[in-house]
Order: C-alpha cells, then structure tokens, then sequence
C-alpha cells in the first residue's frame, strides 16, 4: 500500500490556528482512501474554533507535492471538498467525480446566495435578514476592516503632512499638484499619461 505525507496549512492571519480534529479523505482516478485523522491530540468536548485553512499538501511516494488551495474559515463539524491545482474550466474536467464534485458545488452555492428585490426600482439584494446569516467566508471581517481603517489613517497623516489636506487655496498648476503627490508616495510620479486639453 502506498503511504501519502499530508500537511495541512492554517493561514497566518491572527486567530487562524485551530485545536480541533481534523479528517482528511483523498479521492483519485483510481478510488478513495480511508479517512484518516491527522490531529491527534484533540479533546472531544472541547470548545469549537473557528480556523483557516490556507491549503492541503499531499506528497506521493514518488515526492510529487501535490497543493490543494482551500483558502476559507472553517467552523464547527463541516466538510470541505477541494481540487488539486489552480482552477479550471468546466470543459477542462476529465473525470466524471469531478464533473459531479462542480455541480454539487454550483448547486449549494445557487442554494446559499439567493436574491430578492429591496423595493422596486433597486438593485436586487441577497436574501438575508442579516450578514450574520452568511457564511462567515463572505462576512466583511474584522481583519479587513482593520485594514482598511488603518490604510485611511496612514494616508490621511501622509496627505496631512505633505500640506494637501489643509490647503487653504487652489493649486497654482498640475506639476504643484505632481509633486504633492509624489512626495506621498515617495517617488516620482513618471509614466503618468498626459491629461488631455479642456474641450473649447
């Protein structure tokens, strides 16, 4: 029987680790393995946490490294089907397990993501009540809007400083405004394209 190595990656965001169990199942061409837990040391009745997976890593007997990305939060008892390699065309898929493993996916996802109409005239919505009710790998996340609010204070204090926020008249030319920007990004702005002339 050939034995197969498998690494599985957390992401290293914050809070990305997990303590719980964790089951890997590899299908191929020619059947499936028995499932095998890969986390020993887990206590049942623990509590739950949600975690990261970045990717599984299978190595064949041969030494082929093998990735399959996953690339989402994981919480609670679920199980997630992931293909080897970057992403595919529907034509591209070979095998009939593959084929099938697309529309199952299509179809949970059409079942998730539904629409409904807020009011008439506007763009349709999805059909929560709240985001709490979506998966919490399409919830804006804490670590996103931290990022975000923090790439706002630090351009905020560079426009600050380099005298473009607090401007109390009209720039003079392009080439004053080039160089206030320029200095922000700490380069020199080369490149850019040529704005037109106003229409006359």
């Amino acid at each position: 029987m050939a034995v197969y190595k498998v690494n599985v990656a957390t992401g290293d965001i914050r809070e990305a680790g997990t303590n719980n169990s964790i089951s890997i199942t590899l299908v191929g061409s020619r059947g499936e393995s028995r499932r095998t837990t890969i986390n020993y040391w887990f206590l049942p009745g623990m509590v739950s946490d949600a975690w990261f997976c970045k990717d599984v890593r299978v190595t064949a007997p041969d030494g082929t490294l093998y990735r399959f990305p996953c690339h989402q939060w994981l919480e609670g008892v679920t199980t997630v089907e992931v293909r080897e390699g970057s992403g595919k065309k529907p034509a591209d898929d070979e095998l009939e397990i593959l084929k099938e493993h697309r529309r199952q996916e299509l179809k949970a996802r059409q079942e998730a993501y539904q629409w409904k109409s807020f009011a008439e005239g506007w763009p349709r919505c999805l059909n929560v009540g709240s985001i709490f009710e979506l998966d919490s790998n399409v919830q804006f996340s804490c670590v996103r809007a931290t990022n975000f609010t923090g790439v706002l204070i630090f351009q905020g204090a560079s426009h600050l400083l380099a005298g473009f926020l607090l401007r109390p008249s009209s720039w003079n030319s392009l080439d004053e405004m080039r160089s206030i920007f320029s200095r922000t990004k700490g380069r020199e702005i080369g490149g850019c394209l040529a704005c037109p002339p106003p229409p006359r």
